[in-house]
């Protein structure tokens, strides 16, 4: 005895599931993830195929799905993977599902530098390695470093590189011990380390809240510039002649930012706003001059 049901049958059910927790455009798109994921269909063949049968085990699967979605879990830590940059990254509960912000802070530095050859870029703070994996992939024969605190994500960072046969350095230090080269060695430096401030726990989503690494999101309300300092002391010492420093921010401190970068030795910085018109990134020009 079987109770297939219908494709159709098995989409509308699993939406209808959804929509009592998620907005209608989100409860569509995790559906269409779970019916890609689970049974290889494509929107196109969804429809072409809306009568054929799902099986007991996949519709089984389907239900444990849905179930952990309805506890807020992420759909990209259920089935371990997310896209960013056109390029497919996996994703554990050991790092930041990276944000489409996160990828316009990649693009930005693509098109500003993609025609030169042989960079030095370091990515602080790289958590799954979203940046520095996609600036080795985007930019033009790169040498890539990437730190990190958390040897957990640093392994899922590997896994990405590995994956999609880029190199790069990848490191465990601490951001907050960070003792700058003697010679200046980069041209670009590029961080989106942590910046929601405790105060603003109250505003978040469960999804982030109960799932997303507190040690990637979270600074202390008495030091919201906690990571930016010392990147930025390493960074003016670090940066060759010409280069730049690159920070994704919170934008209700991108003026303190801004200071304490100026303060530190820089003269040249900027914000740029995101996708969404809040001031997303701050841009420091090195102060040292060509020789």
């Amino acid at each position: 005895m079987t109770s297939d049901i219908k494709l159709k049958d098995f989409i509308s059910g699993i939406r209808r599931r959804l929509l009592p927790v998620y907005p209608d455009g989100e409860a569509e798109a995790m559906t269409r993830v779970i019916v890609e994921e689970l049974l290889g269909y494509t929107p196109v063949d969804a429809v072409l195929k809306s009568d054929a049968p799902v099986s007991d085990f996949m519709q089984s699967h389907a239900d444990a799905v849905v179930e952990r979605l309805l506890r807020y879990e992420p759909i990209q830590y259920i089935f371990g993977k997310t896209s960013f940059c056109g390029l497919e990254l996996k994703v554990t509960p050991a790092v930041l599902i990276p944000r489409p912000e996160t990828a316009g802070l990649v693009d930005m530095i693509v098109k500003e530098w993609g025609e030169r050859t042989d960079l030095h870029v370091m990515d602080f703070c790289t958590g799954s390695g979203c940046i520095a994996v996609a600036l080795a992939r985007g930019l033009k024969f790169p040498i890539v470093d990437a730190v990190d605190i958390s040897s957990d994500a640093l392994a899922v960072a590997r896994e990405n590189a590995a994956s999609l046969k880029v190199k790069v350095s990848f490191r465990q230090e601490d951001v907050l011990t960070l003792v700058p080269p003697v010679e200046p060695l980069y041209d670009i430096i590029v961080s989106n380390p942590p910046y929601i401030t405790d105060r603003e726990r109250a505003d978040m989503e469960r999804n982030v809240l109960d799932y997303e690494p507190e040690i990637a999101l979270f600074v202390p309300d008495s030091e919201p510039l906690r990571y930016y300092e010392p990147i930025g002391v390493y960074a003016v010492k670090a940066l060759k002649p010409g280069g730049k420093l690159y920070f994704e921010i919170n934008p209700d401190y991108a003026g303190a930012i801004t200071s304490m970068l100026e303060s530190v030795g820089f003269k040249d910085v900027v914000t740029e706003a995101d996708m969404y018109g809040k001031q997303r990134f701050i841009i420091a020009v090195s102060p040292l001059d060509y020789d």
